[in-house]
């Protein structure tokens, strides 16, 4: 029998929701908690305990408006940290431009394009992976200025990534909310986690 599929989620909600729409005989659901460093230090831990054949980080996130809207479903081209670097007083500097590394990983070009034919309605895009997520307009325009290709922001891709190592990676998000101000009242996680549920049928097919 082939290897399962790791998907792995920030909160069990999420895992849940994976869960509903994903084959359980191929594909191993978990959540490992908040954050870049919760996701690295949890996917890590997994994939020290069992062999699998792909991982992919999957969850709900905030959509760039114009380019995500809510209820949609996004597939990760690239995984972005895109608040790892320093701060100048000309703006905020990406870590490549220190000298201490890479602030992107894409997705597997193989798994993305499994993921994109089994998801037509899927948006393609950069997913980007923020330890504080952003809750003003001002915040907003100028991520959407640095990152003209991002359609959705979450805060764990980018660690997941990273802990995947050789393994193919892709990350899968569906959109609870546009970025911007906080407003909880007109988050549709309802539909959102359906949206989740619908695309991880998908998963098997895409990575087979």
């Amino acid at each position: 029998m082939a290897h399962p599929i790791l998907v792995v989620t920030a909160v069990a909600a999420e895992a849940e929701a994976v869960r509903a729409g994903a084959d359980p005989s191929h594909v191993v659901v978990e959540s490992v908690g908040v954050g870049p460093a919760a996701a690295a230090a949890g996917t890590a831990r997994l994939l020290a305990k069992g062999s699998y054949r792909a991982v992919i980080s999957a969850g709900i996130a905030g959509g760039f408006p114009g380019r995500a809207p809510v209820g949609a479903t996004v597939i990760g081209a690239r995984s972005i940290a895109a608040d790892l670097g320093a701060e100048s007083p000309d703006g905020f500097l990406p870590i490549e431009e220190l000298g201490f590394g890479t602030s992107v990983r894409p997705a597997d070009p193989l798994l993305l394009k499994g993921l994109t034919a089994a998801l037509p309605e899927a948006i393609a895009g950069d997913v980007l992976t923020l330890a504080t997520v952003t809750g003003t307009a001002a915040t907003a325009e100028a991520l959407s200025r640095r990152f003209p290709r991002a359609v959705a922001e979450a805060m764990e891709g980018f660690g997941v990534a990273v802990a995947a190592a050789g393994l193919p990676f892709a990350e899968l998000r569906a959109i609870s909310n546009p970025i911007g101000p906080r407003d909880r009242a007109a988050w549709r996680l309802k539909d959102a986690f359906a949206a989740l549920s619908t695309a991880s049928t998908a998963l098997w097919t895409a990575c087979g």
